[in-house]
């Protein structure tokens, strides 16, 4: 799926919310064009970024005490678990690694809204999965180890979020008139690719990304609240890089030649220009703008067309705003909108 975007505003999915409608109504009010479903971390340990993807998954366990998630390899079974679901997922039965309420009520809360009241507006639904590299690294075996470097387990990880991916296109294609679905990939981790941290080489990280993104039937994107080798990025199948521009407003820049091989094949940029931290007290739309202003300008110097840029573009968070307080979350939110709406107005 190929179109224009011009700078619509989109967003992360994490919120500070406990009361699920709160999140709801400020989805509704400040993503009018491309709305997401809220992941709630506050709810509990079942929404929090690193365990709310592993439901279904073989040999997992979850230790409420310490508050966090591991594989337990040490059964005699455990293969079989593991190839069992492995099946399940090469074959691509993605209704087996759906998401329960008790993992996402923001998910749920979401396509009963919209179900039930679809704005005319809307162009695009936003879900999210956290990516397999981070997934992979942050979550370990009962020995410590993270789960990505066990041969035997890590593919049916990866491919287990792939089918959560496909799992949730299929779900909210079913609202408003199979409206289309974009997932974006959260990767934290891929800032530590290359460096002496992990042991993942660069075709092997993309293979893993790839894996995931080809089973979005639909727009996809990566997400990296950090700077990272973007040529990594956009070797891969991606459809958007979505990047912290507030923090690293020249990254993109550095890699003008990549950045134009991802644009001609028909990517698309998200600007994740307004900061999903306590600077955001400090902000307004009229300076958030000038930093988005400079930051394109700083692409568009290496050779670009700055209304090319600017109508293959979205305009998001730096990252998601599950850690605010909800004061600051939903400065983020509206600054970001007005951001969007200002450029839009300027160039569109």
């Amino acid at each position: 799926m190929e179109f224009d975007p011009n700078c619509m505003a989109i967003a992360i999915g994490s919120l500070p919310h406990e009361d699920v409608g709160y999140a709801i109504e400020l989805i509704r009010r400040y993503l009018p064009e491309a709305p997401i479903w809220p992941q709630l971390p506050k709810l509990g340990l079942n929404e929090s970024m690193m365990i709310q993807y592993t439901q279904g998954m073989p040999c997992v366990k979850i230790d409420r005490e310490r508050c966090k998630a591991y594989f337990d390899t040490s059964s005699d079974g455990y293969l079989d678990e593991v190839s069992a679901r492995l099946g399940m997922a090469l074959d691509g039965n993605y209704g087996e690694f759906g998401i329960t309420k008790d993992y996402a009520r923001g998910f749920y809360a979401f396509k009963d809204s919209y179900t039930a009241d679809f704005p005319e507006g809307v162009k695009l639904l936003k879900g999210h999965v956290t990516g397999p590299i981070s997934l992979g690294l942050s979550l370990h075996d009962e020995n410590g180890r993270s789960i990505l470097y066990n041969e035997e387990f890590k593919d049916v990880v990866i491919r287990s979020l792939a089918m959560k991916a496909k799992w949730q296109v299929s779900e909210l294609s079913k609202i408003g008139n199979n409206a289309p679905v974009m997932i974006f990939f959260d990767e934290p981790y891929l800032t530590q690719i290359g460096t002496p941290f992990i042991s993942i080489q660069r075709d092997e990280a993309i293979e893993m990304l790839d894996t995931c993104l080809d089973e979005v039937d639909g727009v996809k994107g990566i997400h990296v609240c950090g700077n990272t080798d973007w040529s990594l990025v956009t070797s891969t199948h991606t459809d958007i890089i979505n990047f912290d521009a507030y923090a690293f407003p020249q990254s993109l820049s550095l890699y003008p030649d990549d950045i134009k091989a991802f644009f001609d094949r028909g990517g698309m940029i998200a600007w994740g220009i307004t900061p999903s931290s306590v600077e955001i007290a400090h902000e307004d739309a009229k300076s958030i703008l000038g930093k988005l202003e400079n930051a394109v300008d700083l692409l568009c110097d290496t050779g670009f067309d700055k209304k090319r840029v600017l109508s293959r573009s979205f305009i998001s968070p730096s990252c998601g705003t599950g850690s605010l307080s909800i004061e600051h979350a939903q400065r983020v939110f509206k600054i970001n909108y007005e951001v969007s709406c200002a450029i839009k107005k300027k160039y569109f």
